[in-house]
């Protein structure tokens, strides 16, 4: 076990609340390339998971912290492509949440210092900071109250993975009984730990100072730095700037063993959302998390006097689905799609505009926006979400003519397919 503090073990008795404000890091649209086709029509963190966007999932999770006073979103995108969102969001949620547009990439950690003094308006105690590319139970609570017992500057949420996998993320040591983060490793060539960093931190307003601490000290590197001309036009554009800070290279490895940061380890389900396949894998996890925490989400059908329903299935209000179609497990229909007759859908994401004509098959499979599959056809893939081809991916807007198989490919956006495909990326 990572740490002394455990998510399922016996409830932490809650420490008195301050207020706490959640961040949210979203990157920008130079992050998002590996999520291409789905990536050119939407921003990633917009992109819905079990019929909701991406980000919204851990936006809910702060949502229930006590005395939560504001959400931030930061990132590199254009405010206006979350400025429909947030409005929308605000109203719903009952509590403000605003989008800090970075002017270039500061690192996970100089963002955060960035917009020290907007995060700071509120005085908060704790800062819950969350990479948006998790998808995770989020046991924030428990979370929390096991920080406030630590009296530490910050605590990490881990999980034991296998080792096979570890040294894909930050690997870590933790005391066994006090939980205290006592060595980080960013994705070590060698094993370290099956204890990993999921991205999601719990800080008191001291990382201002160790970030602000990390950034004086490249400052004075880069003075005491004496390059010759030849070294300076080489290397000189390839050199940090004194800005850039990273919570783990630069905030949890040097800060190790120091008594400051702790652990708290998830039992619960964590992936990262890297790839379109990827984001298959967590809309499962998140219908499946509907049956707890918001079961009227999930779409009923006996297959008698409506749709037959199987396992955990999303579908938008808005959606057309014929009553002899079939759905399930683990579909989300998203709005204005269209179901004809006879459909079998298992495993996919249909997305707006959608239609799926009479008899047609779709199983692991994304569907762009204003896609259409045609009558009798298949897309298919063998639906592994971690190999690039495990998934097949049509953009927006592609059609796939009658009685045509597409299996294990990714198809660009605007394309007809009128043969049948297999393991194809069609550009």
């Amino acid at each position: 076990m990572a740490g002394g503090y455990r998510g399922g073990d016996a409830p932490i008795a809650p420490y008195p609340e301050g207020k706490t404000i959640a961040v949210i890091m979203v990157g920008g649209p130079t992050k998002g390339t590996r999520f291409r086709p789905l990536s050119f029509n939407v921003a990633k963190p917009l992109f819905p998971l079990a019929g909701q966007p991406m980000v919204h999932h851990p936006i809910l999770a702060c949502k229930k912290i006590p005395n939560l006073a504001q959400v931030f979103l930061i990132g590199f995108y254009e405010e206006k492509e979350f400025a429909l969102y947030i409005s929308t969001l605000s109203n719903e949620l009952k509590v403000p949440v605003r989008y800090l547009q970075e002017d270039k990439p500061h690192g996970s950690a100089g963002g955060l210092y960035k917009f020290k003094d907007f995060l700071m308006e509120d005085d908060p105690d704790d800062i819950v900071v969350l990479n948006c590319d998790v998808c995770c139970s989020f046991p924030l609570k428990e979370m929390l109250d096991a920080h406030r017992k630590h009296e530490g500057m910050g605590t990490l949420l881990v999980k034991k993975v296998s080792k096979e996998v570890a040294s894909e993320f930050g690997e870590l040591v933790a005391d066994p009984k006090t939980g205290e983060l006592l060595h980080y490793a960013e994705k070590p060539e060698t094993f370290v730990s099956d204890f990993i960093n999921c991205g999601v931190y719990i800080f008191t307003p001291d990382i201002f100072l160790a970030i602000s601490d990390v950034a004086s000290t490249h400052k004075e590197r880069a003075a005491l730095r004496r390059l010759s001309s030849f070294e300076e036009f080489h290397f000189s554009s390839k050199t940090t700037p004194a800005d850039f800070v990273r919570l783990d290279q630069d905030i949890l490895t040097p800060l190790a063993g120091k008594k400051r940061l702790f652990t708290f380890e998830t039992t619960g389900f964590w992936e990262q959302i890297k790839t379109p396949g990827m984001s298959l894998r967590c809309s499962l996890l998140y219908l499946e998390q509907y049956r707890q925490t918001s079961p009227e989400l999930l779409a009923t059908g006996d297959g008698v006097m409506s749709t037959s329903i199987v396992g955990d299935v999303f579908m938008h209000r808005s959606a057309k689905v014929h009553p002899t179609a079939k759905l399930g497990p683990n579909v989300s229909i998203s709005a204005n799609a269209r179901i004809g007759p006879g459909a079998r859908l298992i495993d996919c994401i249909i997305l707006d505009g959608v239609e799926v004509k009479e008899n047609a098959v779709v199983i692991h499979s994304i569907l762009g926006w204003k896609s259409s599959i045609g009558r009798w056809s298949r897309v298919q893939a063998t639906g592994d979400y971690n190999t690039k081809l495990g998934i097949t991916i049509l953009g927006e807007n592609v059609t796939v003519e009658d009685e045509v198989v597409v299996v294990n490919c990714i198809v660009l956006p605007h394309k007809t397919i009128n043969r049948s495909v297999q393991e194809e990326i069609i550009l």
